[in-house]
């Protein structure tokens, strides 16, 4: 349904939320979507870990971590729920792209997956750019994935949204969209409504969704267009983007297109974030918090 927008928003459609997915009572774990999400190095486990329990907490049925070897019982400690698919480690403690194995185990499990999730956690190598462009490219996965954190900031040293092969959600903050579209990070900066409005065309037909972060997040795909209204300071904490990769990526593997994952996904973390900030003000609000109140705030929306 469309709804009414200020005139600087041109030819963009502005939209309510979709409905929520059913969960019919006879499901079982593969009715409602298997994840798999490439995360994590040495010192950054917990980002993983936060996007799997997002996962989870959206209704997955199945999750899967792709996690460096080195941190794999690490990541594991954190929650009994999800599986881990421990990958070669470079002596960074970063996922080696280079040995031919990983290749392979990430192509059999993303073939595996109704979802791939990449990104919280990563880190930065010359490897990790090859394994990016790869997930982003490879017209083998045709299955939707979710780009976030550190698999943005190699997309944008790779040359940008061209190297994206849709469908995909990216889920950028202002500084990481300045870096993704660089003619136009003025405006990424400072003018969110008119940067979307701007990268418009270059988003449709793409089958790429830009969610642009921050204080009414702005989700668009080239032609529609949602402005989030849940949410407060207190998602401004580290981790709370991986949260928000889980539950994205959580209901792509549920059949949702791509647009209607990714306003879903804003407007119930949003709604955790408001619901914490009440329980716990948005001072104490952290992001290991956030699953919990994803819980509830999908509850209250079945309710």
């Amino acid at each position: 349904m469309t709804t009414s927008e200020p005139s600087d928003t041109l030819d963009l459609e502005w939209v309510e939320l979709p409905p929520w997915p059913r969960r019919p009572s006879d499901g079982h774990k593969g009715t409602f979507g298997s994840v798999l999400i490439v995360a994590g190095s040495r010192g950054m486990a917990g980002a993983a870990a936060l996007a799997g329990r997002g996962a989870l907490r959206a209704g997955a049925g199945l999750v899967r971590l792709a996690v460096p070897e080195t941190i794999l019982e690490t990541v594991a400690g954190f929650e009994p729920s999800y599986a881990i698919v421990p990958l070669p480690a470079d002596p960074q403690g970063r996922i080696d792209f280079a040995p031919p194995e990983t290749w392979t185990l990430l192509e059999e499990q993303a073939s595996w997956a109704d979802a791939v999730a990449v990104g919280p956690g990563l880190g930065r190598s010359p490897e990790l750019d090859r394994m990016i462009r790869f997930l982003a490219e490879s017209p083998a996965l045709e299955r939707p994935r979710v780009f976030d954190a550190d698999a943005l900031n190699a997309l944008a040293d790779l040359g940008g949204l061209d190297h994206v092969r849709g469908p995909a959600v990216l889920t950028p903050h202002p500084g990481e969209a300045a870096r993704l579209v660089p003619e136009l990070a003025e405006q990424a900066r400072h003018d969110r409504v008119g940067f979307l409005t701007t990268l418009s065309p270059r988003l449709r037909d793409s089958g790429i969704v830009f969610v642009l972060k921050g204080a009414e997040t702005l989700i668009g795909d080239g032609r529609r267009a949602r402005r989030n209204t849940t949410g407060n300071s207190g998602l401004a904490t580290g981790g709370s983007g991986d949260v928000l990769t889980g539950v994205v990526a959580a209901l792509l593997a549920r059949g949702l297109a791509p647009f209607e994952a990714a306003c879903l996904a804003v407007d119930r973390h949003g709604r955790a974030g408001d619901l914490g900030a009440r329980r716990r003000g948005p001072n104490g609000l952290i992001a290991s918090d956030l699953p919990e109140f994803i819980a509830e705030a999908l509850r209250e929306w079945e309710d």
